[in-house]
Protein backbone atom coordinates (compact mmCIF):
# COMPACT_ATOMS: atom_id res chain seq x y z
CA UNK A 1 0.00 0.00 0.00
CA UNK A 2 1.20 3.50 -0.71
CA UNK A 3 0.97 6.34 1.76
CA UNK A 4 -2.18 8.37 1.01
CA UNK A 5 -0.55 11.40 2.62
CA UNK A 6 2.29 11.55 0.09
CA UNK A 7 2.19 14.87 -1.82
CA UNK A 8 1.92 13.08 -5.15
CA UNK A 9 -0.94 10.80 -4.16
CA UNK A 10 -4.61 11.27 -5.01
CA UNK A 11 -7.31 12.04 -2.49
CA UNK A 12 -7.14 10.52 0.99
CA UNK A 13 -8.25 6.94 1.39
CA UNK A 14 -7.00 5.85 -2.03
CA UNK A 15 -3.84 3.91 -2.77
CA UNK A 16 -2.03 2.35 -5.70
CA UNK A 17 -3.88 -0.92 -5.25
CA UNK A 18 -6.06 -2.73 -7.75
CA UNK A 19 -7.40 -6.26 -7.91
CA UNK A 20 -4.11 -7.44 -6.43
CA UNK A 21 -2.05 -6.14 -3.55
CA UNK A 22 0.73 -3.71 -4.43
CA UNK A 23 3.93 -5.57 -5.31
CA UNK A 24 7.19 -5.23 -3.45
CA UNK A 25 10.12 -3.39 -4.97
CA UNK A 26 11.92 -6.68 -5.81
CA UNK A 27 8.99 -8.15 -7.71
CA UNK A 28 10.71 -8.66 -11.06
CA UNK A 29 9.26 -7.96 -14.47
CA UNK A 30 5.87 -6.56 -15.40
CA UNK A 31 4.08 -6.39 -18.71
CA UNK A 32 2.39 -3.03 -19.22
CA UNK A 33 -0.29 -2.57 -21.86
CA UNK A 34 1.00 0.67 -23.31
CA UNK A 35 -1.48 2.33 -25.65
CA UNK A 36 0.54 5.52 -26.01
CA UNK A 37 -2.03 7.36 -23.91
CA UNK A 38 -1.63 9.22 -20.64
CA UNK A 39 -3.20 6.57 -18.39
CA UNK A 40 -1.08 3.66 -19.60
CA UNK A 41 2.03 5.87 -19.51
CA UNK A 42 1.32 6.64 -15.86
CA UNK A 43 0.75 2.94 -15.18
CA UNK A 44 4.16 2.19 -16.72
CA UNK A 45 5.79 4.89 -14.59
CA UNK A 46 4.14 3.45 -11.48
CA UNK A 47 5.27 -0.10 -12.33
CA UNK A 48 8.81 1.22 -12.76
CA UNK A 49 8.62 3.04 -9.42
CA UNK A 50 7.54 -0.21 -7.79
CA UNK A 51 10.76 -1.79 -8.99
CA UNK A 52 9.55 -3.73 -12.01
CA UNK A 53 11.55 -4.27 -15.16
CA UNK A 54 9.20 -3.06 -17.88
CA UNK A 55 8.06 -5.24 -20.76
CA UNK A 56 5.82 -2.99 -22.82
CA UNK A 57 3.10 -4.35 -25.12
CA UNK A 58 1.49 -2.11 -27.72
CA UNK A 59 -1.28 -3.22 -30.03
CA UNK A 60 -2.67 -1.78 -33.25
CA UNK A 61 -6.25 -2.93 -33.79
CA UNK A 62 -7.36 -0.71 -36.63
CA UNK A 63 -8.08 2.37 -34.53
CA UNK A 64 -8.12 5.67 -36.42
CA UNK A 65 -5.00 7.06 -34.75
CA UNK A 66 -3.01 3.84 -34.59
CA UNK A 67 0.12 5.23 -36.28
CA UNK A 68 0.35 8.17 -33.85
CA UNK A 69 -0.33 5.93 -30.86
CA UNK A 70 2.41 3.53 -31.92
CA UNK A 71 4.94 6.37 -32.30
CA UNK A 72 4.04 7.62 -28.83
CA UNK A 73 4.35 4.14 -27.33
CA UNK A 74 7.77 3.64 -28.92
CA UNK A 75 8.95 7.02 -27.60
CA UNK A 76 7.66 6.17 -24.12
CA UNK A 77 9.49 2.85 -24.22
CA UNK A 78 12.72 4.82 -24.76
CA UNK A 79 11.83 7.35 -22.05
CA UNK A 80 11.17 4.56 -19.53
CA UNK A 81 14.24 2.53 -20.57
CA UNK A 82 12.04 -0.54 -21.02
CA UNK A 83 13.59 -4.00 -21.02
CA UNK A 84 11.51 -4.89 -24.08
CA UNK A 85 8.88 -3.43 -26.39
CA UNK A 86 6.55 -5.61 -28.43
CA UNK A 87 4.15 -4.31 -31.06
CA UNK A 88 1.34 -6.68 -32.10
CA UNK A 89 -1.24 -6.28 -34.87
CA UNK A 90 -4.72 -7.28 -33.71
CA UNK A 91 -6.75 -6.33 -36.75
CA UNK A 92 -9.39 -8.94 -35.96
CA UNK A 93 -10.97 -6.29 -33.72
CA UNK A 94 -11.34 -4.02 -36.74
CA UNK A 95 -12.80 -6.84 -38.83
CA UNK A 96 -15.29 -7.65 -36.08
CA UNK A 97 -16.33 -3.98 -35.97
CA UNK A 98 -18.98 -2.49 -33.74
CA UNK A 99 -16.99 0.58 -32.73
CA UNK A 100 -16.57 4.08 -34.11
CA UNK A 101 -12.84 3.74 -33.35
CA UNK A 102 -12.40 1.00 -35.94
CA UNK A 103 -15.32 1.44 -38.38
CA UNK A 104 -14.95 4.36 -40.79
CA UNK A 105 -18.69 4.26 -41.53
CA UNK A 106 -19.38 5.33 -37.92
CA UNK A 107 -18.63 8.91 -36.93
CA UNK A 108 -16.74 9.60 -33.72
CA UNK A 109 -19.24 11.75 -31.81
CA UNK A 110 -18.51 14.96 -29.95
CA UNK A 111 -17.88 14.58 -26.26
CA UNK A 112 -20.62 14.23 -23.68
CA UNK A 113 -18.77 14.16 -20.36
CA UNK A 114 -22.00 13.55 -18.44
CA UNK A 115 -23.24 10.61 -20.51
CA UNK A 116 -23.71 7.28 -18.73
CA UNK A 117 -24.50 4.93 -21.61
CA UNK A 118 -21.84 2.85 -23.35
CA UNK A 119 -20.37 5.12 -26.08
CA UNK A 120 -19.90 4.16 -29.73
CA UNK A 121 -16.14 4.26 -29.14
CA UNK A 122 -16.39 1.09 -27.03
CA UNK A 123 -14.56 -1.73 -28.84
CA UNK A 124 -16.44 -4.93 -27.97
CA UNK A 125 -14.55 -6.84 -25.25
CA UNK A 126 -11.28 -5.25 -26.31
CA UNK A 127 -9.62 -5.33 -22.92
CA UNK A 128 -10.11 -9.07 -22.56
CA UNK A 129 -8.34 -9.54 -25.89
CA UNK A 130 -5.47 -7.24 -24.88
CA UNK A 131 -5.08 -8.67 -21.39
CA UNK A 132 -5.00 -12.21 -22.76
CA UNK A 133 -2.01 -11.30 -24.94
CA UNK A 134 -0.34 -9.49 -22.05
CA UNK A 135 -0.72 -12.51 -19.77
CA UNK A 136 0.76 -14.74 -22.50
CA UNK A 137 3.75 -12.40 -22.72
CA UNK A 138 4.08 -12.27 -18.93
CA UNK A 139 3.98 -16.05 -18.56
CA UNK A 140 6.51 -16.56 -21.37
CA UNK A 141 8.92 -14.10 -19.72
CA UNK A 142 8.39 -15.06 -16.09
CA UNK A 143 6.85 -11.71 -15.20
CA UNK A 144 5.00 -11.19 -11.95
CA UNK A 145 2.28 -8.79 -13.12
CA UNK A 146 0.34 -7.26 -15.95
CA UNK A 147 -0.56 -3.56 -15.68
CA UNK A 148 -3.41 -1.68 -17.34
CA UNK A 149 -4.19 2.02 -16.91
CA UNK A 150 -8.01 1.87 -16.68
CA UNK A 151 -9.58 4.28 -14.16
CA UNK A 152 -12.97 4.91 -12.56
CA UNK A 153 -14.19 7.34 -15.22
CA UNK A 154 -13.64 4.63 -17.84
CA UNK A 155 -15.90 2.04 -16.27
CA UNK A 156 -18.92 4.35 -16.22
CA UNK A 157 -19.00 3.85 -20.00
CA UNK A 158 -16.76 0.87 -20.73
CA UNK A 159 -17.83 -2.40 -19.09
CA UNK A 160 -14.41 -4.00 -19.51
CA UNK A 161 -12.80 -1.32 -17.32
CA UNK A 162 -14.67 -2.20 -14.13
CA UNK A 163 -12.82 -3.45 -11.04
CA UNK A 164 -14.92 -6.61 -11.02
CA UNK A 165 -13.84 -7.32 -14.60
CA UNK A 166 -10.17 -7.23 -13.58
CA UNK A 167 -10.85 -9.36 -10.51
CA UNK A 168 -12.64 -11.96 -12.65
CA UNK A 169 -9.88 -11.88 -15.25
CA UNK A 170 -7.22 -12.47 -12.62
CA UNK A 171 -9.18 -15.48 -11.35
CA UNK A 172 -9.26 -16.83 -14.92
CA UNK A 173 -5.50 -16.30 -15.22
CA UNK A 174 -4.94 -18.33 -12.06
CA UNK A 175 -6.94 -21.21 -13.53
CA UNK A 176 -5.62 -21.01 -17.09
CA UNK A 177 -1.84 -20.78 -16.61
CA UNK A 178 0.83 -23.23 -15.47
CA UNK A 179 0.75 -24.20 -11.78
CA UNK A 180 4.00 -22.36 -11.15
CA UNK A 181 2.83 -19.20 -12.93
CA UNK A 182 1.71 -16.36 -10.68
CA UNK A 183 0.71 -13.29 -12.69
CA UNK A 184 -1.16 -10.50 -10.91
CA UNK A 185 -3.55 -8.36 -12.94
CA UNK A 186 -2.90 -4.81 -11.78
CA UNK A 187 -5.36 -2.01 -12.53
CA UNK A 188 -3.86 0.46 -10.04
CA UNK A 189 -6.13 3.37 -10.99
CA UNK A 190 -9.40 1.45 -11.02
CA UNK A 191 -10.83 3.54 -8.19
CA UNK A 192 -9.18 6.81 -9.25
CA UNK A 193 -10.44 9.73 -11.30
CA UNK A 194 -8.55 10.81 -14.41
CA UNK A 195 -7.54 13.94 -12.51
CA UNK A 196 -5.91 11.69 -9.90
CA UNK A 197 -4.00 9.98 -12.70
CA UNK A 198 -2.72 13.33 -14.02
CA UNK A 199 -1.58 14.37 -10.56
CA UNK A 200 0.16 11.05 -9.96
CA UNK A 201 1.75 11.20 -13.40
CA UNK A 202 3.15 14.66 -12.72
CA UNK A 203 4.56 13.35 -9.46
CA UNK A 204 6.18 10.43 -11.31
CA UNK A 205 7.58 12.65 -14.05
CA UNK A 206 5.54 11.10 -16.87
CA UNK A 207 6.42 12.79 -20.20
CA UNK A 208 2.82 13.60 -21.11
CA UNK A 209 4.05 15.50 -24.18
CA UNK A 210 4.79 12.09 -25.73
CA UNK A 211 1.28 10.67 -25.14
CA UNK A 212 -1.84 10.73 -27.30
CA UNK A 213 -5.53 10.36 -26.53
CA UNK A 214 -7.52 11.79 -29.46
CA UNK A 215 -9.90 9.38 -31.18
CA UNK A 216 -10.15 11.39 -34.41
CA UNK A 217 -6.85 12.89 -35.47
CA UNK A 218 -3.11 12.30 -35.35
CA UNK A 219 -2.15 16.01 -35.17
CA UNK A 220 -3.34 18.23 -33.75
CA UNK A 221 -5.72 16.53 -31.32
CA UNK A 222 -9.29 17.61 -32.04
CA UNK A 223 -10.12 18.70 -28.48
CA UNK A 224 -13.80 17.74 -28.78
CA UNK A 225 -14.06 13.92 -28.88
CA UNK A 226 -14.65 12.00 -25.65
CA UNK A 227 -10.99 11.13 -25.22
CA UNK A 228 -9.83 14.72 -25.68
CA UNK A 229 -12.57 16.08 -23.44
CA UNK A 230 -11.84 13.78 -20.51
CA UNK A 231 -8.11 14.34 -20.90
CA UNK A 232 -8.41 18.14 -21.02
CA UNK A 233 -10.87 18.12 -18.13
CA UNK A 234 -8.42 16.12 -16.00
CA UNK A 235 -5.50 18.46 -16.73
CA UNK A 236 -7.68 21.51 -16.14
CA UNK A 237 -8.95 20.21 -12.81
CA UNK A 238 -5.39 19.35 -11.78
CA UNK A 239 -4.27 22.89 -12.63
CA UNK A 240 -1.69 21.60 -15.12
CA UNK A 241 -1.52 22.61 -18.79
CA UNK A 242 -1.76 19.64 -21.14
CA UNK A 243 1.44 19.86 -23.22
CA UNK A 244 0.10 18.43 -26.49
CA UNK A 245 -1.35 20.53 -29.33
CA UNK A 246 -5.11 20.84 -29.85
CA UNK A 247 -7.22 22.23 -32.70
CA UNK A 248 -9.61 23.43 -29.98
CA UNK A 249 -9.02 23.61 -26.23
CA UNK A 250 -12.47 24.05 -24.60
CA UNK A 251 -12.92 24.54 -20.88
CA UNK A 252 -14.33 21.29 -19.47
CA UNK A 253 -14.08 22.12 -15.78
CA UNK A 254 -17.80 22.78 -15.25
Amino acid sequence: MSDANDPGEPSAGRDDGGPSSSPDSDSGGAVVLLSGGMDSATAAALARERGHDLHLLHTSYGQRTEAKERRCAERLADEFDASSFLHVETDHLQRIGGSSLTDDSMAVPDADVDAEEVPSSYVPFRNANLLAMAVSLAEANGCAAVYMGAHSEDFSGYPDCRPEFFEAFEAMVDVGTKPETDVAVEAPFAEWSKTDVVERGVDLGVPFEHTWSCYRAEAPACGTCDACAFRLQAFQRAGVRDPIEYAERPDYQN
